[in-house]
């Protein structure tokens, strides 16, 4: 049974819509802290059980049966908790109750030195994949193009983009990971370790988007640029978040969320949904 955690949100919700494209509802399994918020899953004829990252003895029962597992990361870290910590918990439940495979919702940025806060997280818990003596497959996925559309809403209104001097990121449709991620489940073993990156087919910046919004609106949305020590006076968050999405641009200006990479591409059969496309739908509703 393969089995997707987190899967009542946006990324792990498309996951299981896609598996049931591809195999049998009853050979797919989810694990959610919160299975009311699952009955659209259960009407596909998913199983679902309860079953929560912080808490590990609720875990055995949700992976009960499980061939692959897939985990998607944690974001406890941006309520003070703990990912490793509960990645830890994860893979050592899934291989006591006998997964064959992990695989893990990675990011492009994964390294010890990244810039981005989670980008290191990755790195450590793709060690703790390397360390357990499971076979694993970590998606290195390329940045959310939902982030820039929800870092634009205000500059849609106003007319201007206010940001640190950032680089450019290949933004990537949570549609195309989501269907991407199922791809490789049902293709077991297509990949040892690390994806390559994947990746929507450009890598802009906000200057790019920017332009593009422009050109969907009919009226000029620019974008400027600050100091980096600006960004929480600018913002009007606390001194620790804006080191955190300062980490953002400092990463985007490394390149560590680029260049754009034809493997999701070639994973999906078709070109991956575009930023044009995306800012379309959201502006044109």
């Amino acid at each position: 049974m393969i089995i997707v955690t987190g899967a009542t949100g946006q990324l792990g919700r498309i996951i299981v819509q896609q598996l049931v494209k591809r195999v049998s509802p009853d050979q797919i399994g989810v694990s959610v802290r919160n299975p009311s918020k699952a009955a659209d899953l259960t009407a596909l004829g998913v199983r679902v059980r309860q079953g929560d990252f912080s808490d590990p003895a609720s875990l055995p029962h949700a992976f009960e049966g499980v061939t692959q597992l897939l985990l998607v990361s944690s974001n406890a870290r941006a309520q003070g908790g703990d990912p490793l910590a509960q990645h830890a918990a994860v893979i050592d439940a899934a291989r006591t109750a006998g997964a064959r495979r992990i695989v893990y919702t990675s990011q492009i940025s994964t390294s010890p030195t990244s810039a981005f806060g989670p980008g290191v997280d990755h790195a450590a818990t793709e060690k703790l994949l390397s360390e357990s003596g499971q076979a694993w497959t970590s998606l290195r996925n390329g940045f959310y193009a939902s982030t820039a559309l929800g870092m634009m809403s205000k500059a849609f209104e106003t007319g201007v983009m206010a940001t640190p001097v950032d680089g450019k990121i290949a933004w990537t449709a949570h549609a195309d990971l989501g269907e991407g991620a199922a791809v490789i489940l049902v293709n077991e073993g297509q990949y040892d370790g690390p994806t390559p990156p994947l990746t929507g087919s450009q890598a802009l910046d906000f200057t790019d988007l920017t332009a593009i919004a422009s050109d969907i609106l009919g009226r000029s949305i620019r974008h400027e640029t600050f100091p980096d020590d600006e960004l929480a006076a600018k913002m009007g968050i606390p001194a620790g978040a804006a080191r955190f999405s300062l980490g953002l641009y400092v990463a985007s200006r490394a390149n560590e969320f680029g260049p754009a990479n034809p493997a999701l591409e070639q994973l999906l059969g078709r070109a991956p949904i575009t930023m044009r496309e995306l800012m379309a739908q959201t502006l044109n509703r």
